[in-house]
């Protein structure tokens, strides 16, 4: 909303200021979030373990889409996203364990 007597335009930069450093702190919890499951799956790897843990993806998508309905975004796209980001996550895994495997 644009605050009384604040021309448009400043609200406009403003408010995309914001969404801005949101971007960039969303970046950087990604960031964060890739290096705890790349250590996940070096340890998978190390241990032949399964890439992929299907009952804990099912588990994740249920807690999100619950708090995605508690937050207000739609839940819909917050198991889109997280299926997004768990895809990565897997080809990272499966790339650990092929590292792992050419070890002597």
């Amino acid at each position: 909303m644009t605050a009384a007597g604040e021309d448009p335009r400043e609200t406009l930069l403003r408010l995309r200021a914001s969404i801005d450093n949101i971007d960039a702190a969303l970046i950087y919890l990604l960031a964060e979030r890739f290096r705890a499951t790349q250590q996940v799956g070096h340890l998978k790897a190390a241990h032949n373990m399964p890439a992929s843990d299907p009952g804990r993806e099912e588990r994740q998508v249920a807690r999100l889409r619950e708090l995605a309905e508690a937050a207000h975004p739609d839940p819909e796209f917050a198991e889109k996203w997280f299926k997004f980001v768990v895809a990565e996550v897997i080809r990272h895994h499966v790339a650990a364990g092929a590292e792992e495997n050419e070890r002597p």
